[in-house]
């Protein structure tokens, strides 16, 4: 699949998951900057990937694209939209011609000429044959991501599945191996490849005739769909930033009309875009826990710049800069966020809050949470009823939500600004309510 076809998809399925479903195909073709016809093509081909997916459901759960959404929902441990990366990347000859070698390579020892001629013998007359330069580019690629290696001896060199370690383990240690990686998949970032490492062990697994893991012994809720969508992005810019390379992306803001367009590649048919193309350097890629979102902070024109992941589209790789040059923006940085709770780089104020201990409780979760999630702040005064709290960060609007879900658990020193405005905040929520 090309990879202006999977921005537009991860845009697509981001709004099919935020508005359930509830636009019509105009309001989705206007929203993403498509047109209508092209909005259908992208639904076929979601509901090809889909139901490929899903043969063994009966024909009367395929009704409906946003239904296949929550096929089989506490039958597996899948976050939603996960099965869009086992469909990304590769064109259909691609596909099928790498299917072919894997399938070669299973057991056995092969050469490049080998591989070329059983594709050759193989490949459907519908799909393009592939020369020898194209087997070799396609074996150099699953060396590099460690799925073959390359065997010892002289040339002509062979290749084979590199699977040594599950063929070397005995059912019950790759059952244990399963649910750790089942474990770490569902809370650990990232996670895409835990999900697909994990489904291949499934697979092995049934090979085998194992049928102790059907029986899934965790069970998760998924909520963050940003989180799995933004991972095609993500190791894209890990690599940038990795050889200190700029990027080049068509952005579109959180606050923006749209969120997506198309590549236009014919000059006669330019058109003006919603997004705004961006050149830029990037330095920092920053989780947030509390709301599932990537951010990805670069060094631009206009400095240091923060941009929402879930806006990226078209990303593409351009020039290296200098190692000195690149580590002096690194260390701006990091000076700037020193006492950024998240990701504000703005001025540095110190906030002071009184937290009361529950009442009639054995445990305290309330010094709990704050010790486990207040980062660098402390506790400056305790008495048997509440605590102080004191922590310096770069403005208040990114730590005021952690303050205010404690409720009327916590009540705001200072500044006095900020204890003003969560004042105003919280007589306002008491306004959406009727007195009883």
């Amino acid at each position: 699949m090309a990879k202006e076809s999977f921005d537009k998809e991860i845009q697509f399925l981001r709004m099919l998951v935020l508005t359930s479903g509830a636009f019509s195909r105009q309001q989705f073709a206007e929203r993403l900057g498509i047109s209508v016809h092209t909005f259908d093509k992208t639904i076929r081909r979601l509901k090809d990937v889909v139901s490929s997916m899903h043969q063994h459901l009966p024909q009367e759960q395929s009704k409906e694209f946003s239904e296949s959404l929550r096929f089989s929902y506490y039958d597996s441990t899948d976050p939603q939209l996960l099965f869009l990366f086992r469909a990304k990347s590769v064109k259909e000859s691609e596909s099928h011609r790498i299917s072919l070698l894997l399938g070669a390579m299973t057991g056995q020892a092969r050469t490049a000429m080998e591989l070329l001629d059983l594709c050759c013998g193989s490949t459907s007359s519908e799909l393009p044959m592939p020369d020898e330069k194209t087997i070799r580019s396609d074996l150099k690629y699953l060396e590099e991501v460690g799925v073959i290696r390359k065997e010892p001896g002289p040339r002509p060199y062979k290749f084979r599945i590199q699977d040594d370690l599950v063929r070397s383990l005995t059912n019950d240690e790759l059952i244990d191996l399963y649910d750790f990686v089942d474990v770490m998949a569902n809370t650990q970032v990232p996670s895409v490849q835990g999900y697909l490492l994990r489904d291949g062990l499934k697979k092995h697994l049934m090979r085998k005739d194992v049928e102790q893991h059907s029986v899934e012994p965790f069970l998760y809720k998924y909520h963050y769909y940003s989180r799995i969508l933004d991972e095609a992005h993500l190791f894209t810019l890990l690599h940038a930033i990795r050889h200190r390379r700029k990027v080049r992306f068509l952005y579109f803001s959180p606050k923006s009309e749209k969120s997506y367009a198309s590549k236009n590649t014919n000059p006669l048919f330019e058109r003006d875009t919603k997004g705004k193309a961006e050149k830029t350097l990037p330095l920092k890629i920053v989780y947030d826990h509390q709301y599932g979102r990537w951010y990805l902070i670069a060094y631009g024109r206009e400095g240091i710049r923060k941009f929402r992941m879930e806006g990226l589209t078209q990303i593409e790789e351009d020039e290296s800069v200098d190692e000195a040059w690149y580590k002096e923006r690194q260390t701006e940085l990091a000076e700037k966020m020193r006492y950024s709770w998240l990701i504000d780089t703005g001025r540095p104020v110190t906030v002071r809050a009184r937290f009361f201990n529950p009442e009639g409780s054995e445990q305290n979760f309330i010094k709990e949470r704050v010790l486990l999630q207040g980062q660098w702040g402390q506790i400056v005064v305790e008495d048997k009823d509440s605590f102080i709290y004191e922590i310096t960060v770069n403005g208040t609007t990114e730590i005021r939500p952690w303050l205010r879900s404690f409720g009327s658990s916590c009540e705001i020193l200072e500044p006095a600004a900020l204890r003003r405005e969560m004042i105003a905040e919280w007589k306002e929520i008491q306004s959406y309510y009727e007195s009883v």
